[in-house]
């Protein structure tokens, strides 16, 4: 088994040299353990403004299977596209991704690689029976976050509870099949990776998770909110029979993301 575990990262400065250093130490035991396993951590750095790029290429000097790719343009999404292509390109034959910031553990995203050999997914859930989120969340935030996931269950028709959580795996077969046709990069990246994987038929298993907030989140709910639900209607709109006369008013859709960002 060759993992790749592509880790987005935008002025993650305070936070990428501890899931470095977590996340290489837990997989390199893993490697000297087991004969038929190996990996590597590819971190996407999109426009970065603080010194994220120098942690990592400190840490690449350090251990050679981290590796690192800087882009200009900004957006988790599209950080992940890129990871994906490379990853394919280079022969892995297992491909996730996971936040930088710590809040999925290195033994509980493993857990999710142990899952892949029956299904061509697999995601980590926040929200199913035997998930364990720390510190419990306050109720604003979990009534908006079960809105969005009961419009995502609605309008896409998935049986899952949690898409937005940043752990998923996925075999290189699943990725190859769907790679060209992954085109938003906004907030509704996830569910358009899921949407598109479903339309091709694979098979993709939610797994509970533990979960850790991480206590350095500039999350602004009410912003975030609002994008999350325009996108998520704008990825509606385009894979409906009306996708393609909408295409027509992508300039005034992108002005209006420009400002509520």
């Amino acid at each position: 088994m060759k993992l790749a575990v592509i880790i987005p990262a935008y002025n993650e400065e305070r936070r990428i040299e501890r899931t470095l250093r977590e996340y290489s130490g837990y997989l390199d035991n893993l490697v000297k353990k087991k004969n038929n396993f190996d990996y590597e951590i590819l971190i996407v750095i999109n426009n970065t403004k603080d010194r994220t790029e120098e942690i990592v290429r400190n840490w690449k000097k350090k251990n050679k299977k981290i590796s690192c790719l800087n882009l200009k343009e900004v957006g988790k999404g599209n950080a992940i596209i890129v990871g994906f292509k490379n990853a394919l390109e280079r022969g892995f034959n297992l491909i996730g991704f996971v936040d930088a910031d710590m809040s999925t553990k290195p033994e509980e995203y493993y857990k999710l690689v142990n899952y892949s050999k029956n299904y061509d997914g697999i995601m980590a859930s926040r929200y199913l029976g035997q998930s364990v989120v720390k510190p419990k969340q306050p109720v604003k935030r979990r009534v908006v976050s079960r809105i969005g996931n009961f419009i995502i269950r609605t309008l896409f028709f998935f049986p899952y509870r949690d898409t937005q959580c940043g752990a998923k795996v996925f075999k290189r077969e699943a990725l190859e099949k769907i790679i060209s046709l992954l085109g938003i990069t906004n907030w509704a990246f996830d569910v358009d990776l899921i949407y598109q994987l479903r339309k091709a038929k694979m098979r993709i298993k939610e797994l509970p998770t533990v979960w850790e907030d991480s206590p350095d989140s500039t999350l602004n709910i009410k912003k975030a909110s609002t994008q999350f639900f325009l996108a998520i209607i704008q990825l509606r709109i385009l894979n409906s029979p009306f996708g393609k006369i909408t295409k027509i008013f992508r300039p005034i859709v992108n002005g209006l993301w420009r400002k509520i960002k």
